[in-house]
């Protein structure tokens, strides 16, 4: 099943982002885009996410200089439109693949294209490491662990599902009972014609 791939690839992201710990490590995306290109999506879409995360937890230190809080923010923006990128190249690769696909005559839309559905798959695949992470922090209270034990519970179950219904909704795409209809993201607040502070520095 594809999902079984993604969740592997997210895995593989984040264990090698964390080898060096760092937002400032250079990326290597490990696959061809030419020859393995849905995975080399997936990587680089969860590489996005996984920088982020981190950006997140950094931004939120009460002590950050207000300067480098700044530059920060800008770079987390500029995170979410990459991220917002990703997402549409790969439900491209999506409308590629099954663009030879006619929609039986009772098909039906689904509430979010096949790639929004793994971009909560790749953030899950986050939340799982750092929650497994604090179930298991040797210097946390065992009321702490067993909160985060609970909690990480609950989240392999909602990959699980999650995963199912990704699984399930390409199978009702490729079989046509399912289809495709991808809207672009609109960001207006990165558009210096749509955002009128941005418009007003032209």
């Amino acid at each position: 099943m594809f999902t079984a791939k993604a969740n592997e690839i997210f895995k593989e992201v984040i264990t090698t982002y964390h080898l060096k710990n760092t937002v400032d490590q250079p990326f290597n995306n490990i696959y061809n885009e030419d020859k393995q290109l849905i995975e080399h999506l997936l990587y680089r879409k969860c590489w996005i996410d996984t920088v982020q995360w981190h950006y997140e937890d950094i931004i939120r230190d009460p002590n950050i200089d207000p300067v480098a809080a700044i530059k920060l923010k800008r770079q987390i923006d500029a995170s979410n439109q990459e991220r917002t990128d990703m997402v549409e190249y790969i439900d491209s690769y999506f409308l590629t693949k099954y663009s030879d696909v006619q929609p039986k005559s009772n098909a039906t839309i689904n509430s979010e294209s096949p790639a929004w559905a793994i971009d909560r798959l790749s953030i899950l695949a986050l939340k799982i490491y750092h929650m497994n992470e604090e179930a298991e922090r040797p210097d946390a209270s065992s009321a702490h662990k067993l909160s985060c034990s609970t909690k990480l519970n609950v989240l392999l179950e909602q990959r699980k599902d999650l995963s199912q219904a990704i699984d399930d909704l390409l199978v009702d795409i490729e079989n046509g009972d399912k289809y495709m209809k991808v809207y672009k993201q609109m960001k207006m607040y990165n558009d210096d014609e749509l955002n009128p502070v941005l418009r007003g520095q032209k």
